[in-house]
């Protein structure tokens, strides 16, 4: 069903706000609505003074360091942010934690008072019986997030769940979390393979100032080649 437009005009101003690249098929299947009308409406927004560039070939973008004041929250949307909350609390890292709830305090902070009452009170009636001794294991979720972003080595010292301790250079691909524990997938220059990491068993991580070449695959290969390794070695751990 085709939104109001006002609505679709709001949202799409969103969109250009909270990426670097917006793409106009993507909004209109998004939107459930033709192209031209999206060209219309980007047509619109830049009439209306919004710093609208068309990259040709890619997409739409803002002009870098213009912004609006915050669109406000729905009740909905408002709600689910709130239970997203009482769920990372529950975390065992705490710098995510700490992240997450400066953030969401600033999010809070644009709230109308009516709404504020009511997440207030959603936050008293929410409770995840997970993590209820309130352990923090580990400190690196975000240094490891801006290394992936930024392409940066980093060294690690890791001390595996056997006792064996070992110093890696390792290249960071990604993060996935099971079972309450983050795992750093990356490549081992130790070990010239990909492996994963738990979070919670590095001892101390340093990022250095060298970057590497971005691999050339997404996660979602990464586990067909996990798939495919493990079925040919059922004898053999993954790491």
């Amino acid at each position: 069903m085709e939104k109001p437009r006002i609505t679709r005009l709001t949202q799409i101003l969103t969109q250009l706000q909270s990426k670097r690249i917006v793409i106009a098929r993507e909004l209109a299947e998004k939107y459930n609505v033709s192209l031209r009308t999206i060209y219309r409406d980007i047509k619109t927004l830049e009439n209306s003074g919004i710093p609208i560039f068309t990259e040709e070939g890619k997409g739409y973008s803002m002009q870098e360091g213009f912004h609006l004041p915050p669109v406000m929250f729905s009740e909905n949307e408002a709600n689910a942010l709130i239970t997203a909350e009482q769920l990372i609390l529950k975390n065992k890292d705490t710098s995510f934690v700490e992240n997450y709830t400066n953030a969401i305090t600033k999010i809070k902070a644009v709230l109308q008072y009516s709404q504020k009452d009511k997440v207030n009170l959603l936050s008293q009636r929410i409770i995840f019986r997970v993590n209820k001794e309130q352990e923090k294991t580990s400190n690196h979720l975000m240094q490891i997030q801006s290394a992936i972003t930024r392409f940066q080595l980093l060294t690690i010292e890791y001390l595996s769940l056997e006792s064996k301790f070992t110093k890696r250079v390792v290249e960071p691909f990604a993060l996935y979390s099971t079972n309450e524990n983050w795992l750093l997938i990356g490549y081992c220059r130790l070990r010239k393979e990909f492996r994963a990491f738990r979070i919670d068993c590095i001892q101390s991580i340093m990022n250095l100032k060298d970057t590497f070449e971005p691999h050339k695959m997404s996660l979602e290969e990464y586990f067909e080649i996990c798939k495919e390794k493990y079925l040919n070695t059922l004898d053999k751990p993954l790491s």
